[in-house]
C-alpha cells in the first residue's frame, strides 16, 4: 500500500522574496491549501520529501493526508510550479478533499498497445500527457487509459472518444472542448523513397 502523506507547516511570511528565501536558505517548497468551507492556507514543506513522493506518479492524481502542524487534513495536488531548467517543484496548489463533494484533479494518460498502429507504418503523437477530470473522492483514477490497438494512420483521438470511468467526467469536455489527446500519423519523411530518388 502506497502512504501518500506530506508534513507542513504554517508558514505566515509571505510574498515572493519570502518564497526564494524558504527555497534557497531551507530547502523548502511553499504551497497553498485552498478549498472546503475553510480559508486558503499558506504552507512550506521539505523539498526532498515532496520530491520522494512525486516519484510515485500515482501521488499527481491521488488523495494525500497533508500533516499541518499535527492537523491532518486530504488534498489533492491541483498544479505544481516547477524550475524551468532543472525541473524541482518551486511552488505547489493544493485543493482540499470534502466526502461527497466533487473536486477536480489532474490524472496522467497511459497510452497502450501502442505497437499495433506502428505495425502498419504510423507513427504516434502524444498531444497530452495528462487530463483534468471532475469526480467525487471516491471515483478519483489514477491515471486515464488511452488504447490505441485500433487506431489507423490518419486516425486523431479526441476526449469524447475515451471511455471515463465511472462517475468520473472530463473537464474539457464539459465546457465543449472536444480536445485530441493523440493522433497517428504517416512518417514525415518515407526512407525508401528518398533512396530511390538518390539511386536515379
Amino acid at each position: 500500500m502506497n502512504d501518500f502523506t506530506l508534513n507542513a507547516e504554517v508558514r505566515s511570511d509571505l510574498g515572493k522574496g519570502a518564497s526564494r528565501r524558504l527555497r534557497r536558505l531551507a530547502s523548502l517548497v511553499p504551497a497553498v491549501v485552498y478549498g472546503g468551507d475553510k480559508a486558503p492556507e499558506s504552507i512550506s514543506m521539505l523539498a526532498k520529501e515532496v520530491a520522494k513522493l512525486l516519484e510515485n506518479e500515482a501521488a499527481y492524481s491521488h488523495i494525500i493526508e497533508l500533516n499541518v502542524g499535527g492537523t491532518k487534513q486530504n488534498v489533492v495536488i491541483k498544479a505544481l510550479q516547477r524550475h524551468p531548467a532543472k525541473g524541482h517543484v518551486m511552488h505547489a496548489d493544493f485543493v482540499r478533499v470534502i466526502a461527497g463533494q466533487k473536486l477536480t484533479a489532474v490524472v496522467p494518460v497511459h497510452f497502450v498497445n501502442e505497437a499495433a498502429p506502428v505495425k502498419k507504418g504510423g507513427e504516434i503523437s502524444h498531444v497530452t500527457s495528462e487530463l483534468e477530470v471532475s469526480c467525487l473522492p471516491k471515483d478519483l483514477p489514477e491515471f486515464i487509459e488511452v488504447d490505441l490497438a485500433d487506431a489507423e494512420i490518419g486516425t486523431i483521438i479526441h476526449l469524447s472518444d475515451l471511455k471515463a470511468p465511472k462517475g468520473v467526467e472530463f473537464v474539457a469536455l464539459a465546457h465543449g472542448d472536444d480536445k485530441a489527446v493523440a493522433n497517428v500519423h504517416a512518417p514525415r519523411v518515407a526512407p525508401e523513397a528518398t533512396e530511390e530518388g538518390a539511386a536515379e
